[in-house]
């Protein structure tokens, strides 16, 4: 395979990668935070604490209302 078709599927892997874990990151945060506290995981107050958490840390990394992304220079 020469490099012109391999730069391509490379970088479309690194981004994948990077995609899928920072998903996995908000929900595993959540799972850390509800669990060290006590709740084991199935109960439902463990269900109820996970879906509070998710929410939470989703509205920490959400944009503010009315704001809007500006375009990125590079």
């Amino acid at each position: 395979m020469n490099s012109f078709t391999f730069r391509p599927l490379a970088i479309l892997a690194s981004i994948t990668a990077i995609a899928l874990t920072g998903c996995g990151s908000i929900e595993s945060a959540a799972q850390d935070d509800c669990t060290s506290i006590g709740w084991q995981i199935g109960s439902k107050g463990y269900n109820e604490c996970f879906k509070a958490r998710v929410y939470e840390r989703k509205l920490d990394y959400s944009l503010p209302p009315g704001d809007k992304p500006s375009p990125s220079v590079i």
